[in-house]
């Protein structure tokens, strides 16, 4: 059990860690943790018996072949060949972040200048991107903070922007790259059809589509839900084709793979991609077993694969999905019923609030950094912890110019882990940012006390708060 910290103990203990909520031990919040949904689900009973029958094998563990059956029934048979002798197109790895630096490590060499445009790339993708001198582009929708838009899909790629782009820099893009749902712009879904119009265009310009699929379920969910003909289909057979429209894709799973750890790259059998680069999948081999081990665990312990295996049976069921979005959903109409500015229709893992409009009647300013100030006071005040996304954690400080450039959107999100909290856990942290957004006048601005040029900076930099 918890010990029961007050406010002035957390408050000090925030002092210590320089307002930084990334570093304040887990063990001092007394609230509900909603700084990511990544690797904080709660498993099921279904997923602690199978780990129990781990194969711990250093190679070709018995979990290694249920998670192939599983990824070739969920995503389709051309992202994970059965025969060695088709040679290795499914690269497995601890977590997303590692299969993205080997891959995008790999791409980066075969070329410079080059673009890879997104309907919103989140913080780490963009930050290994742009690692291997590649520009990272993010593509918003129009609908994404358009207040009179009820869509349901802001997460989509604004197809004109990428028109726009494709006839300048074709040859400079060696993929598009589409998150679903679309974690930088508040986690909204993308259509169906925005899915299907930016594969007709990657297609006409022979360039290869990929997901950032790390939330794929619950985008499924939101195609089956709002989607005009999709009603009557299973989440499963959206899911198929979602991803017939794509070359490959890379993922976390631990988001909706329900497990603590795993993430991987998949490129599909005799695709676009495999075509125009043959060679990336040995390169993509030797970094596999240079830095996670054998292919055939990548990183993970055998009773991790079983746990991940039996996690993605589950997270594509109906009743799960509507049960888990549901709760984001009623979180977020929580908050905006209270008056609190936050980003609708609520998106699929967590609720943004719009950090521009929680102080748009303060002296609140840009470079007082209100999202890191809300989310360090919320903690000290009442246990609960947020993430600023917004104009820190997606800025960046000029040094030439000495001063900042400011990202498009600045948010504060309250992301839901999976099976982890009650309808009365999420109410109470709304009833906190109620009190908070009442006395909004009276919380100060920020300071950047160190890290302000560095890159990622939000996992990194200390603050203080500024005098009031």
């Amino acid at each position: 059990m918890k010990a029961a910290y007050s406010a002035r103990e957390r408050t000090h203990m925030l002092e210590q860690v320089g307002l930084n909520v990334f570093w304040f031990p887990s063990e001092m919040i007394t609230g509900c943790d909603l700084l990511s949904d990544s690797g904080v689900s709660t498993m099921t009973n279904e997923q602690w018996a199978a780990l129990h029958r781990g194969d711990e094998a250093y190679g070709s563990n018995r979990g290694y072949f249920l998670l192939m059956a599983q990824i070739r029934e969920i995503f389709g048979e051309d992202f994970f060949n059965d025969a060695p002798a088709r040679g290795q197109n499914a690269f497995i790895f601890h977590q997303g972040r590692p299969s993205e630096d080997a891959f995008f490590t790999a791409l980066g060499k075969t070329g410079s200048g080059m673009i890879i445009p997104s309907n919103g790339h989140f913080d780490t993708t963009q930050a290994n991107i742009q690692a291997n001198d590649i520009e990272a582009v993010n593509l918003f929708s129009p609908d994404l903070l358009n207040d009179r838009s009820d869509s349901h899909f802001k997460g989509n790629m604004n197809i004109e922007k990428l028109k726009e782009l494709l006839t300048k820099s074709a040859a400079k893009i060696p993929l598009v790259y589409l998150t679903i749902t679309n974690n930088t712009a508040a986690g909204q879904a993308v259509s169906m059809q925005n899915i299907r119009e930016v594969a007709e265009l990657a297609r006409h310009y022979e360039i290869p589509l990929f997901f950032d699929a790390c939330r794929f379920a619950e985008n499924a969910w939101f195609i089956w839900q709002y989607e005009k003909g999709y009603n009557s289909k299973s989440v499963r057979e959206i899911i198929r084709e979602m991803f017939s429209y794509v070359d490959g894709f890379t993922i976390s799973f631990k988001k909706d793979g329900l497990a603590n750890m795993g993430g991987g790259l998949f490129l599909r059998d005799n695709g676009l991609f495999l075509k125009k680069y043959p060679r990336i999948p040995d390169e993509l081999l030797n970094c596999q077993i240079i830095k996670e081990g054998h292919p055939t665990y990548g990183g993970l312990s055998g009773r991790d694969i079983m746990a991940l295996t039996v996690g993605l049976s589950i997270v594509v069921q109906d009743e799960y999905l509507t049960y888990r979005i549901h709760q984001v959903q009623d979180f977020g109409e929580t908050m905006h019923a209270m008056g609190i500015p936050v980003l609708r229709p609520t998106g699929g893992h967590a609720v943004y609030v719009d950090v521009n409009k929680f102080f748009a009647d303060t002296e609140m300013k840009p470079d007082d950094f209100g999202g890191i100030a809300l989310t360090a006071v919320l903690l000290a005040a009442y246990g609960h912890r947020a993430c600023e996304l917004g104009h820190f954690a997606f800025g960046k400080y000029d040094k030439s110019a000495k001063k900042e450039i400011y990202p498009e959107v600045n948010f504060v999100r309250f992301a839901i882990p999976r099976l982890r909290y009650e309808k009365q856990d999420l109410d109470a942290v709304a009833e906190a940012v109620k009190v908070l957004h009442d006395k909004r006048h009276t919380i100060p601005g920020v300071v950047v006390a160190s890290g302000r040029d560095l890159s990622l900076r939000h996992f990194k930099a200390r603050f203080e708060f500024k005098e009031k």
